[in-house]
């Protein structure tokens, strides 16, 4: 059994050209990182520490990286940049009174993702002061293995995309979440079977999801919608209608209107 069936984190292989090596500083930031110290960035990008650190004085001169007492954060030039990237404004306008309703019937995070190469990427949520406090936030990222939304991309989609995401290695987040290939297969022929996937545990401890595929015209899954929650007060089978006809009600807007969930396919390197 090799490293990644057990769960192990895999070593990064370091990118080679210095541009490359530079971004893959900026990617090593995680949803959940406010900021790194320059140990955790060589570990995560496979950069030896003078070259990481190099790299970063490179950054922090060209305002992307700032120092912090701790290590490095993410400017708000990055932001300022981000805000110039084509947006799929229209998608979450058409999509945010769907969270709103199911916001209002749940009061828990409700999530509209879409697939970045092997991982969900959130693009709206909506929560409240009675939703449990979790790691996702717009613009975040977490594997799609080990997410509800993500499951339904796995499931429904082409075989080649699970392919890349086992290529990629399935490493374990929580006690619960599914390393081994065989088991996660099943899971989501379950998926595909029932028409909503669920997450117990998988992604962070304590908090569970169920989430229901968004289809374009060509009965393709294009995006999701999920609920998501402590998991000692949700009851995901209950809840799987209601994010359902949210979905559904969705997906018909989208049909009816011809809008896209993204300006471009998001094409990203496993």
């Amino acid at each position: 059994m090799d490293a990644r069936a057990r769960g192990a984190e895999p070593e990064p292989e370091p990118p080679r050209s210095v541009l490359a090596r530079g971004l893959s500083l900026l990617d090593a930031f995680g949803s959940a990182d406010t900021e790194l110290t320059l140990t955790e960035l060589a570990a995560r990008t496979g950069l030896p520490k003078p070259t990481a650190h190099r790299l970063l004085a490179e950054l922090v001169r060209w305002g992307g990286v700032e120092r912090t007492a701790a290590g490095y954060r993410l400017s708000m030039r990055l932001f300022v940049l981000g805000q110039r990237a084509p947006s799929p404004r229209g998608f979450r306008e058409a999509a945010l009174p769907h969270m709103e309703d199911l916001y209002e019937a749940t009061h828990e995070n409700i999530h509209l993702a879409v697939l970045d190469g092997v991982d969900t990427l959130f693009l709206e949520k909506v929560s409240g002061r009675r939703s449990m406090p979790i790691i996702s936030r717009v613009g975040g990222r977490l594997p799609a293995y080990c997410t509800a939304t993500g499951k339904l991309f796995l499931a429904l989609g082409p075989q080649e995309r699970l392919d890349r995401v086992l290529d990629a290695g399935l490493v374990r987040h929580t006690p619960h979440t599914i390393v081994m290939p065989g088991l996660l297969r099943r899971e989501l022929a379950r998926t595909a079977d029932r028409g909503y996937a669920v997450n117990r545990e998988e992604s962070e401890a304590g908090v569970s999801a169920v989430a229901a595929p968004i289809l374009d015209r060509r009965r393709r899954v294009i995006a999701a919608l999920s609920i998501t929650g402590n998991v000692c007060r949700l009851d995901l089978d209950r809840l799987a209608p209601a994010v359902r006809t949210a979905a559904l009600s969705l997906s018909r807007e989208l049909a009816r209107d011809g809008t896209s969930p993204l300006p471009h396919p998001v094409r990203r390197q496993a």
